[in-house]
């Protein structure tokens, strides 16, 4: 899947070192739901699942980066996959060296297309913390419609927040 500016690509094995320093990144552990690091060995299996059908793994994870260079702009997500409601979340992350620049806008726009025609979905669902404006910013110019706020959903240093539910529908 590519534009003028930008590809997205599957994980490759190379990807190995990339991927431990962003899945094990402390400060977007918030965003990613996560709360223990991976070790390399975990992220070798996941990158090896991640060459299966996203029929078989319910998610797909690519690699986002510039059409020209191959250098690598950061990763989008298509998460809790669910073929007979036809729906999934999306999670995209930029590294913060080329943020403001486009990108995350392209990148959506062009993995929702994917996910609508070739994937058959007929929604596409966005989980974004109330603080994060970037985010939001984000999916609302790509065409996501806010469906609902969950109160004090995301638990954090600071205490719990509430939690954004944007919605595309095809």
């Amino acid at each position: 899947m590519t534009t003028d500016e930008i590809a997205l690509r599957a994980l490759e094995p190379e990807d190995i070192n990339l991927l431990y320093e962003w899945e094990n990144n402390m400060k977007i552990w918030e965003v990613s739901n996560t709360l223990t690091p991976f070790s390399k060995h975990q992220l070798v299996k996941y990158i090896e699942q991640a060459q299966l059908d996203v029929f078989q793994t319910k998610q797909l994870r690519l690699i986002i980066e510039l059409e020209l260079s191959k250098e690598v702009l950061g990763m989008i997500d298509l998460f809790d996959f669910d073929g007979f409601h036809q729906r999934g979340g999306v999670g995209i992350i930029i590294h913060e060296n080329h943020r403001q620049k486009g990108y995350a806008f392209e990148a959506l726009k062009l993995f929702s297309d994917y996910c609508f025609q070739q994937l058959g979905l007929n929604q596409l669902y966005a989980n974004i913390s109330i603080n994060n404006k970037a985010s939001i910013a984000l999916f609302e110019k790509a065409g996501f419609k806010l469906a609902g706020v969950k109160k004090r959903w995301r638990k954090t240093k600071d205490g719990f927040i509430d939690e954004c539910l944007y919605q595309l529908l095809r």
